[in-house]
């Protein structure tokens, strides 16, 4: 079953409780209303912590960001209204945890490492322009915790960089093929970087963050072999903040789930066979061995007698021998199925 993290973010707007509504999104189940099955939502919701004295240069914090989407005069002021402290993070675990949600955790800088000291999160992720930063990467493995990373500004030696510092310390990491443009228009989606990643990197999970608009590229992600699902939700586009309008509201996030929880079942295996249910669509409407004109007992039937008809319940034509040749016991009329109790 594909693993889907739903991408809070900084869509909390700071506010704990904002976070903790989010979650009740994530991990509402989905009603598949054609068969009435209940499909299982989001298996995760991810948070990132940032160490703002290791976040930007400070002559970069102290511009001014003049922005409908800024929560401060300065570009540091606004990133530390939407920086939710490691006691609120351990808020926003717990409350996943008791909603039966995966916590996982974008960890921005070394410093941030102290929120361990109050609980561990199930994963770790590596945002994708923290790839190459490998002293954060050493110390996030160093950890043992699971690690996800994201390969949106990475080509293939930065990607092999971070799996060479990461597998020193374990191999429980997993890959996201990740385009960083928001959105990311089709013409760079270029999910076909899934097949290469499972071709080439198929000791680790491979999956695919997303930032698309709409549901079709992730769901086609996991028809590609993705096994991990990230995408931004939100409780509405709408709302003040640079990844809401991004992001997938109640709808949207729905509709992905409940799109992949579908997927996921309709996979099945390489083979190809007869499924029980197609049972009675096979007999309604396969076709028989059927008279194309009347048949008078005692005639005998050649192939200029007969076509196919529906229901599927007669001979076949691969069995058109067993008749050919054969007599009519009773009359048939025309234009309809021969069955072996017509035949003398």
């Amino acid at each position: 079953m594909t693993y889907i993290i739903g991408e809070i973010g900084q869509n909390h707007n700071g506010s704990v409780d904002l976070a903790k509504v989010i979650i009740d999104l994530a991990s509402r189940e989905i009603k598949d209303e054609v068969f009435g099955n209940v499909l299982k939502g989001m298996d995760a919701i991810k948070l990132t912590k940032r160490d703002l004295k290791q976040e930007l240069s400070q002559s970069q914090m102290a511009r001014i960001y003049d922005s409908p989407h800024s929560f401060g005069k300065t570009y540091g002021e606004h990133r530390e209204k939407l920086e939710l402290s490691e006691e609120e993070h351990f808020e926003v675990y717990q409350y996943a945890k008791a909603k039966g949600l995966d916590f996982v955790e974008t960890i921005c800088a070394v410093g941030c490492l102290s929120m361990l000291r109050l609980f561990t999160p199930d994963k770790l992720k590596v945002a994708s322009r923290d790839l190459t930063n490998l002293p954060l990467l050493e110390a996030l493995a160093e950890t043992k915790i699971p690690i996800i990373v994201s390969t949106g500004m990475a080509g293939k030696k930065e990607l092999d960089d971070a799996i060479k510092v990461i597998t020193k310390h374990h191999f429980d990491l997993s890959i996201l093929h990740c385009v960083s443009q928001y959105p990311t228009e089709p013409k760079n989606v270029n999910l076909n970087t899934i097949k290469y990643l499972l071709a080439n990197y198929n000791d680790f999970m491979i999956g695919y963050s997303d930032h698309t608009i709409g549901i079709s590229t992730p769901v086609a992600a996991v028809a590609m072999g993705a096994k991990i699902i990230e995408k931004h939700i939100t409780l509405d586009r709408r709302m003040k903040g640079t990844d809401q309008a991004g992001s997938l509201g109640p709808d949207g996030v729905n509709r992905m789930v409940r799109d992949i929880r579908i997927l996921d079942q309709s996979m099945g295996i390489e083979d190809i066979f007869i499924v029980p249910e197609t049972a009675v669509a096979k007999e309604k409407l396969e076709r028989s061995i059927a008279t194309n004109k009347m048949m008078k007992s005692g005639m005998v039937i050649t192939e200029a007698d007969i076509h196919m008809l529906s229901p599927g319940d007669g001979f076949k034509w691969t069995e058109k021998e067993k008749i050919l040749g054969k007599k009519i016991k009773n009359d048939i009329e025309e234009n309809e199925v021969i069955y072996f109790d017509n035949l003398l």
